[in-house]
C-alpha cells in the first residue's frame, strides 16, 4: 500500500513538474537538460568546435543540449563533435555519433579512438548513476566507483586543460570523491542546480584542467 503511495505520489510530482513540462515544450528527452543548462551557463563549459563526450548519455538529453549548443547555421550540422556512449540503446540525435556498449571494454574504445582520430577531448560530462539499494554504505561504493570509471576515462582521453562534469550523491562518501577530485584536478566546483529536485541529494563535480594526465 505504502510502495503504491509513493508510486503516484512521484507519478504527481512528475506530471506537475514545471521541468518536465519545459522539457516536453522544448523536445528535450528528459528534464535533466536543464540541469546541465543551468551548469554549463554559469560555467562556459560547452563551447563551438569542441570535442565532447557523454558518458552514459541515454535517454540523450545531455547530448541534445550540447548537441544544441554546437548548432551552426540552420542545417548545417555543429561546430564540434559530441560522442554519447552507454550500454542502453539511444534514439538517434542529428549530428550526435552513439556507441552502444562499455567504454571499459576494448571494442568500444576502438570505435571511440576511430572517431577521435588521434584528438583528445575538450570535455567529458557524465550523468551515470547506480541503481540505488538504499543501503548507503552499498550505494556509497556504487556511486564511487562510476565517477573512478569517468575519471579514468578523462585522464586518459581529455586534454590536459579539459573538463569533467559528474553526477554525485551528497552523503555517505561524498568527502572522499571530493578528495580524489581535488587530487586530480586543480579547480574543482561543486554545483546544486535548481532543476535538481529539493528532496534529490543529487550535486555535480565540475573538475578543471588535470594535474596528472596519462597522456
Amino acid at each position: 500500500m505504502a510502495k503504491n503511495k509513493l508510486n503516484k505520489n512521484w507519478l504527481h510530482d512528475h506530471i506537475n513538474d514545471p521541468y518536465v513540462k519545459l522539457a516536453q515544450k522544448e523536445g528535450y528527452r528528459a528534464r535533466a537538460a536543464y540541469k546541465l543548462k543551468e551548469i554549463d551557463e554559469s560555467e562556459h563549459l560547452i563551447k563551438p568546435g569542441q570535442i565532447i563526450v557523454d558518458l552514459g548519455s541515454t535517454p540523450g538529453s545531455w547530448s541534445q543540449y550540447a548537441r544544441n549548443k554546437l548548432a551552426g547555421q540552420e542545417g548545417g550540422g555543429i561546430r564540434g563533435i559530441i560522442i554519447g556512449l552507454d550500454m542502453l540503446p539511444m534514439d538517434p540525435i542529428a549530428d550526435v555519433h552513439f556507441i552502444q556498449g562499455d567504454f571499459r571494454e576494448d571494442e568500444s574504445l576502438q570505435q571511440l579512438q576511430t572517431l577521435l582520430a588521434g584528438r583528445q577531448v575538450d570535455l567529458v560530462l557524465s550523468d551515470m548513476a547506480p541503481n540505488l539499494s538504499g543501503i548507503a554504505i552499498s550505494d556509497a561504493a556504487r556511486v564511487e566507483y562510476l565517477i573512478d570509471l569517468a575519471v579514468e576515462f578523462a585522464k586518459a582521453h581529455m586534454k590536459p586543460s579539459g573538463a569533467l562534469l559528474v553526477k554525485c550523491f551528497n552523503g555517505t562518501g561524498y568527502n572522499e570523491i571530493l578528495m580524489k577530485f581535488r587530487a586530480e584536478f586543480q579547480t574543482v566546483v561543486a554545483k546544486k542546480p535548481k532543476a535538481s529536485r529539493d528532496k534529490s541529494s543529487e550535486i555535480f563535480l565540475l573538475g578543471k584542467i588535470l594535474k596528472n594526465p596519462l597522456q
